[in-house]
């Protein structure tokens, strides 16, 4: 294997791991201080690491003023929203299932690359992969439990909005691959370090200006809790992100965003064994409808005809 191939692999692995264990370490993060910090020194942590990398490196940023206007929307959707989104869901669901809901990604990039942005297109494959990744969401959410548990009905409705933060984390994230192709990738290609500075700068930035609304109030930090946000901020969110530009230059949107294949292993094993977290069996089996779900929509499975022969694209 090719050395820069055999790099972008190992950047891709250890993707999936760092960004699988995030979860648990916002789930601890969250013991001491509110949601809105969590996401608010991830972000923070996470920009000045890649600045640092950006001066070792001496790394040059663009010129042009549109770029960085692109990489506001993109700061804002494919960091600062979603960041918010999951910490403020783990108040409410298992980091486990926060995990699982990331994988929903790969489907909400298909959705965004083809009927928002139009840079691909969905064939009859592609289209069944849309449903059947819907259809696991909706076993995940489990709707048939609220009529079984009606005394919990609260807490039920808490962890629904929880759940449903987290799909609008996913769809914060297609949304940022299918912008980062229409009109980075193509129009104003920049290094995987770059793009990863400027993204997490730009979200980082968003916080801040937002710190009165999402990160004042007590904080309560024992080692444990620094520990988490310096690995959610530094490696998860700093160097995980150098690693994830190089990935989507060299592999494209569709193929990066596979990585969730991945965190959702991690994220549901490290919860178990080291926060004692359950699942219940509707979200592993869902999750099941989701990757089958994936595999449709990025053509690695596809739909035969009765005679045999493959959909064309």
């Amino acid at each position: 294997m090719p050395q820069n191939r055999l790099s972008t692999t190992f950047q891709f692995a250890a993707l999936g791991l760092v960004w699988g264990a995030s979860f648990l370490f916002m789930k601890v993060a969250l013991d001491g201080i509110s949601f809105g910090q969590v996401a608010w020194t991830r972000l923070v942590l996470g920009a000045l690491t890649l600045a640092v990398l950006i001066a070792v490196t001496r790394t040059r940023l663009p010129r042009e003023p549109i770029v960085y206007l692109h990489f506001v929307v993109i700061g804002a959707f494919g960091c600062a929203f979603p960041y918010l989104l999951f910490a403020w869901a783990e108040q409410y669901v298992t980091s486990g299932l926060a995990s699982i809901y990331n994988a929903v990604t790969p489907i909400t990039t298909a959705l965004m690359v083809t009927l928002a942005f139009r840079v691909e297109k969905l064939d009859r494959s592609r289209v069944m992969g849309v449903i059947a990744g819907i259809l696991g969401v909706v076993v995940i959410i489990g709707p048939w439990s609220f009529a079984a548990n009606q005394a919990a009905h609260g807490d039920l409705l808490l962890e629904l909005a929880g759940q449903l933060a987290c799909l609008g984390a996913a769809v914060c994230y297609g949304f940022t691959f299918g912008y980062i192709r229409r009109f980075i990738s193509t129009r104003h290609p920049v290094s995987g370090l770059t793009a990863a500075f400027l993204q997490v700068g730009m979200g980082a930035v968003i916080l801040i200006v937002l710190t009165p609304f999402v990160a004042l109030g007590p904080i309560s930090l024992d080692l444990p809790i620094v520990v988490s946000l310096v690995l959610l901020g530094a490696l998860g969110t700093g160097v995980a992100y150098f690693w994830y530009m190089n990935v989507l230059n060299a592999w494209g949107p569709t193929a990066t965003s596979t990585v969730t294949y991945l965190t959702p292993v991690v994220g549901v094993f490290l919860g178990i064994v080291l926060l004692g977290e359950t699942l219940s069996w509707n979200a592993p089996v869902g999750a099941l409808l989701v990757f089958l779900g994936i595999l449709l929509a990025q053509g690695r499975l596809r739909l035969r005809r009765r005679e045999g022969r493959p959909l064309e694209s």
